[in-house]
């Protein structure tokens, strides 16, 4: 795949490695007597001292404490049960003192732990029957801004004609549509409705800016930030999904939200069956942050722990500004001066690419530890670590229910350069991610160092499981980057041209010191005509890929190896695999493994062509029919399977059995 442009043995050594370097589940036992322990409680009050007896209230507060703190072993604020509502994200910063404190659920990795949960949400009430719209329910909510809502816990779709686009023919204009169709002037409120178009790998949306007659005038800049991205009106010749009017058709769990009258917007929700509105738990997500944590060159924000918490409804409205979202993978065009990382033009303007935000992030922060918290709800990434951010613990998370994608790390737009080294992502849960932006992937390590992604579970998604390598070119950057013992299964479940672990860039500079794919089991996701269990891509150099069971895609390994610009797979190992070989009906068969589309003649630039020293030794071609059965008769094979994703003691608290 290229960026905007359109194209259809080992395993034991593997495993002692990640048994001396996985994290356990700990427990908030065993502090150094000199640790200052603050409390905060629902029930507390910020006028108190943070004691276990007269806890704070809130968790600004026991922020100000821990910076007051004189322990130099470095605070613990222990959170008791319940939730807290935020009125702005908890900000944390080197220069203000906020390193070296510890935020956990009291009685974390015990028994006792309890619930705590850190919420950029607002409870909606004050339902009422619309007198006009039958079945729909109605409530005031003031100046509400948002673009999720969840109901009893569940995520509410807005309303949309899924599948239907538009009616009658349509012709692009330079600044939308013409259509021969008089439906979309029946359509209400049209300033609020989105198109979304999708197609390939790529997904972006823009709104409409009104409806004369059979004429629909497209949001600027969005109109042509779209056209510029996506290379010409062909992905937008009509739209695959139209939302967020109340003309359309309800489906129950369906809404929308009434801005016509500002600072006065009702919100609309079509009930599921058996849902009472008088008495539902409706929470509508305000903040588009929950936690940030920030340092400067030299001194980056250090030694902070969050453990055992939820991080639970934001919202990120940037898609509903007139520049929209033009989009693909987890990137968007805004107007302004370009990077230089493959932004297109928009008219005289220059565009720059920008990425999905975390509701988490940390930005030039080393040795920050997440350990057993939830992520869900959320209308963005769900956790970000980036801007020379180094030797960082992701560990025992479960992330689900999350618009974009799970865990976004690196270099990433519209940064060209930086150092992110060291940082381990290890026996997290990540599914369902890419709820509502589908060309997202799970986890993206976008340009690190020595980075380890091991004995994760990543199922369920729309598009990519893990992404290695930057959206573009950053040639020098990666090295000794480790993908081991994940369990990826059920990918690209909407959009092709991805796969399970998914590479592109250059990985290193020989074998010795490249990216290594070993002890992952990646099967199960025959969907759409192109998607790679182990997909090396694009200009894809010093890989090795050990020991890995991968099955039931539509292609097991390959990728497209772009001769033009200098991009060509090459170097990449293949040492005791267990695969199918699956290739897709339109790729010719090579004399060697996978699934390698050819050159294109009569476009050089936009076709693939030969991958150039690949390897491979000591592979098990299962069968293509039942390889699941084969690879679970071969003690090996079936080795790999067991030992893939969470480790056991981590099984049971994330949902996993």
């Amino acid at each position: 795949m290229v960026f905007l442009r359109n194209r259809t043995t080992a395993g034991a050594l593997t495993a002692m490695a990640l048994a001396m370097t996985a994290l356990p589940f700990t427990a908030s036992a065993g502090q150094p007597a000199t640790t200052t322990q603050l409390y905060v409680a629902p029930w507390g009050k910020d006028s108190w001292p943070g004691t276990f007896d007269r806890p704070f209230a809130t968790p600004a507060r026991a922020q100000q404490a821990a910076r007051a703190a004189e322990m130099r072993s470095g605070p613990v604020v222990n959170l008791r049960g319940g939730t807290y509502t935020l009125r702005k994200p908890l900000r944390l910063s080197e220069a203000a003192g906020d390193s070296g404190v510890t935020w956990q659920a009291y009685g974390y990795g015990t028994p006792r732990q309890e619930q705590v949960t850190f919420s950029g949400g607002r409870r909606i009430s004050g339902w009422r029957p619309d007198p006009r719209l039958r079945g729909f329910w109605r409530t005031d909510v003031s100046g509400l801004e948002t673009r999720q809502l969840y109901v009893d816990g569940r995520r509410a779709t807005r309303l949309a004609r899924e599948g239907k686009g538009l009616d009658g023919t349509l012709k692009v204009t330079r600044t939308g549509y013409v259509t021969t169709s008089a439906v979309p002037r029946s359509w209400k409120n049209p300033a609020d409705i989105e198109f979304v178009y999708r197609g390939g790998y790529v997904e972006g949306r823009c709104g409409v800016a009104g409806i004369s007659g059979r004429t629909i005038t497209m949001d600027q800049p969005c109109w042509d930030l779209a056209q510029a991205l996506y290379g010409g009106p062909e992905l937008l010749k009509s739209p695959t999904v139209v939302e967020n009017s109340p003309s359309f058709t309800p489906e129950p769990g369906g809404w929308y939200l009434d801005r016509t009258r500002p600072g006065h917007h009702e919100l609309l929700y079509f009930p599921r069956p058996g849902q009472d509105m008088r008495r539902a738990e409706v929470t509508a997500p305000v903040l588009e942050n929950l936690v940030t944590g920030t340092g400067r060159p030299g001194r980056p924000l250090h030694d902070v722990t969050f453990r055992g918490l939820t991080f639970a409804y934001a919202t990120w409205l940037a898609p509903s500004e007139p520049a929209g979202f033009p989009s693909a993978w987890s990137m968007y065009l805004r107007p302004g001066k370009s990077a230089g990382n493959g932004s297109g033009k928009s008219g005289d303007e220059d565009a720059r690419l920008l990425t999905v935000p975390g509701t988490v992030a940390f930005r030039t922060a080393e040795r920050i530890s997440l350990e057993g918290n939830r992520f869900t709800h959320l209308g963005a990434q769900a956790l970000e670590l980036s801007g020379n951010s180094s030797y960082n613990v992701v560990d025992g998370n479960l992330i689900t229910d999350v618009s974009d994608g799970g865990i976004l790390m690196g270099i990433v737009a519209p940064d060209v350069k930086g150092t992110n080294r060291g940082n381990r992502v290890t026996n997290n849960r990540i599914h369902r991610t890419g709820a509502e932006y589908h060309a997202s992937s799970a986890v993206w390590d976008s340009a690190t160092r020595d980075t380890t992604l091991a004995h994760n579970q990543i199922d369920h998604v729309p598009y990519t499981g893990i992404l290695s390598g930057p959206a573009d070119d950053l040639r020098g950057v990666m090295h000794a980057n480790r993908i081991l013992g994940n369990r990826v299964f059920a990918t690209n479940r909407l959009l092709p041209d991805g796969g399970g672990i998914y590479l592109r860039g250059e990985q290193g500079r020989s074998f010795a010191d490249g990216a290594v794919i070993s002890g992952n089991a990646v099967t199960g996701s025959k969907y759409g005509d192109w998607n790679v269990g182990i997909y090396t891509d694009d200009s894809t150099n010093w890989t090795t890929v050990e020991g890995n069971a991968v099955y039931d895609y539509v292609a097991s390994i390959g990728g497209c190896s772009e001769e033009w610009g200098d991009r060509p797979v090459r170097n990449v190992r293949y040492r005791g695999n267990f695969w199918d070989d699956a290739v897709p009906f339109w790729v010719e068969r090579r004399d060697f493994p996978g699934a390698w589309p050819p050159a294109d003649a009569t476009n050089p630039e936009e076709g693939c062509g030969d991958p150039h020293d690949l390897v491979f030794t000591g592979n098990t071609l299962l069968p293509a029919r039942d390889p699941g059965r084969a690879c679970a008769a071969d003690a090996d094979c079936a080795a790999v399977l067991a030992n893939a994703g969470p480790l056991p003691r981590y099984r049971e608290r994330l949902g996993l059995r």
